[in-house]
């Protein structure tokens, strides 16, 4: 019997035009649950003078009023402990996971039975269109701890692999693990793939010829959709690289890369995805850059009804060549990390992949943002790699041609480290510093 092509071929292959009546049909429910059950939404709705009736078509939803991370953290702080967004009691409540913010209380997502199996389903659809099989050896090596990721690992289970629950666990443990065990797949963030493939050299342990990871699911970091940052963890471990994105807000991953890898595959039958101008909040053509807004279409614990990430990307709608209908995007980075220097909008993303791209440095880099005379400046430190035969003059010169031909830009100055200066991360990295506060 050959091998099925698709998760779930129905769904995965259905033409453009029925996925936005399906959409129709579930966000015409979803937003009449919402209404008729969260009090939140309720007041919301009112006081936009806006009612689940009034939604006829797709861009009706542009009616509907946004909700952000600081509404959730509010309005769980009014009713504790899983706030007054909520659509369901807490008896019909099984899982929740949790974020922090900048105020340190964590904000719970809470998930219902049905919320939470169909979850798995989404995350056993992705681990199938990145290649994950039956016969691989997969190990999860997300957090645990209340983190949305954590419970993905029974979506890889789903497909029938055998699955290491690895969790984040020193370095050195998950090395024995994949020199012992030989896995074929890991799940990690990109910062940490990086990280672990120098740890595996320094141990001893090459990670293109001593392991036998041919794929590495990425996610949490806008790295994971930079082709520059794909290539150079690709060739430290001669594996394939697979981007994920999900937020705990809402659903976990609920879009990833197939064996294309041009763009994230959205799961459009649970998630409606807004690419909208951060300015005017009108929506861009596709392949125009904006703020992704999301909503979700199933979920019954909390419903999230345009939900502002702060994540800037692109979509795409036209099909695949995989031969998959629904729509892909492409995570450029955060609202909050964009700065403007000499009129042009700068991304960390965007310097994480001219760093990437030049060999005499390691690929680790820190960037710092600063006020000088009313401007905005930035400088960036970087590591020359120890067996470099170029001077730190001529590795800074080049950092700076390439950075100043990629954005438009030069940075004030770069700063090269020595090969180990720059702290290394288990999770996600903090590379972006602003000192204008």
């Amino acid at each position: 019997m050959s091998e099925k092509k698709y998760w779930d071929n129905k769904i995965e292959t259905l033409p453009q035009s029925e996925i936005k009546k399906l959409q129709e049909k579930r966000l015409k429910e979803i937003l009449n649950f919402a209404y008729t059950n969260s009090a939140y939404y309720k007041k919301s709705f009112n006081t936009a003078d806006v009612k689940p009736s009034d939604f006829k078509i797709l861009s009706d939803i542009n009616r509907f009023p946004f909700i952000n991370k600081q509404i959730e953290r509010k309005r769980q702080l009014k009713k504790p402990i899983l706030g007054d967004i909520d659509a369901v009691s807490e008896k019909d409540v099984v899982y929740v996971s949790a974020s922090s913010g900048s105020t340190g209380i964590p904000t719970l997502s809470p998930f219902t039975k049905q919320d939470f199996d169909e979850f798995q389903n989404i995350e056993s659809r992705l681990f199938y269109a990145a290649g994950v099989r039956k016969s691989d050896r997969y190990v999860h090596a997300l957090n645990f701890s209340l983190h949305i990721g954590g419970p993905d690992v029974i979506g890889a289970q789903n497909l029938g692999a055998l699955c290491i629950w690895a969790g984040t666990i020193p370095s050195e443990k998950l090395l024995f693990i994949l020199k012992e065990f030989q896995p074929t797949v890991i799940w990690t963030t990109p910062a940490y793939a990086w990280y672990l493939g120098e740890a595996a050299k320094k141990h001893g342990i090459d990670p293109a010829k001593d392991l036998a990871v041919n794929k590495i699911i990425v996610g949490g970091e806008p790295g994971g959709s930079i082709r520059e940052t794909r290539e150079a963890v690709e060739k430290l471990w001669n594996a394939k690289f697979y981007d994920f994105y999900g937020l705990s807000d809402l659903f976990g991953a609920f879009a990833g890369m197939c064996e294309v890898r041009n763009g994230l595959h959205v799961a459009e039958d649970y998630v409606l995805v807004e690419i909208l101008d951060p300015k005017t909040n009108k929506p861009v053509p596709d392949g125009g850059q904006g703020e992704i807004v999301l909503t979700t279409l199933r979920k019954r614990a909390r419903p999230m009804i345009r939900f502002r990430t702060g994540d800037i990307g692109t979509i795409n709608h036209t099909p695949c060549i995989c031969g998959r209908t629904h729509a892909r995007i492409n995570i450029t980075g955060r609202i909050d990390d964009m700065f403007i220097v000499s009129g042009v909008n700068v991304f960390p993303s965007d310097i994480e992949a001219v760093v990437r791209g030049i060999p005499e440095v390691t690929g680790e880099y820190v960037i710092h943002v600063l006020k000088e005379n009313f401007a905005t400046k930035y400088k960036v430190e970087i590591e020359k790699v120890a067996n470099s035969d170029k001077t730190d003059e001529q590795v800074k010169t080049k950092v700076s041609d390439a950075l100043k031909i990629r954005l438009g830009v030069r940075p004030k100055e770069v700063i090269v480290l020595r090969d180990g200066t720059i702290p290394r991360t288990t999770h996600k990295a903090k590379r972006f510093i602003d000192e204008r506060k």
